[in-house]
C-alpha cells in the first residue's frame, strides 16, 4: 500500500478525520497541516487502519479526544460560584421537564 493510501481505514475513521480535520481549518490552520494532524490523531486513537479478519480488533485509545474536555475544565473554573450555581440549576430543571415529558 503506498504511503497516503486510506484503503485500509473504515468509514468510520475516515469520518472521524474528516471532522477532527474540519476543526483544525477553523482554528485557521492551513489545509494541508489540518489534513497531517487529523489522521495523525486517528492513528493515535485507533493504532492506524483496520484490516478485515476475525479476533483483529483492538481497543480504542481515547485519550487524545480526553484532552479537549480537560481544557474546557478551565472554562468552567474561572466562573465565579454563583454563576456555575445558576447553571447547575437551569440543567437540573431542564432534566426535570425532559424526565416529565417521557411519562
Amino acid at each position: 500500500m503506498p504511503r497516503g493510501d486510506k484503503s485500509a481505514y473504515t468509514d468510520k475513521q475516515k469520518r472521524q478525520a474528516e471532522h477532527i480535520e474540519e476543526s483544525y481549518e477553523e482554528r485557521g490552520l492551513p489545509e494541508e497541516e489540518a489534513e497531517r494532524r487529523a489522521w495523525a490523531t486517528v492513528n493515535k486513537t485507533s493504532g492506524g487502519g483496520k484490516k478485515s479478519g476475525s479476533g483483529r480488533g483492538r481497543s480504542e485509545n481515547r485519550e487524545p479526544a480526553h484532552r479537549g474536555g480537560k481544557k474546557g475544565g478551565e472554562a468552567s473554573a474561572s466562573r465565579t460560584p454563583e454563576e456555575r450555581s445558576a447553571s447547575a440549576k437551569k440543567a437540573a430543571a431542564t432534566r426535570k421537564k425532559n424526565a416529565e415529558s417521557k411519562k
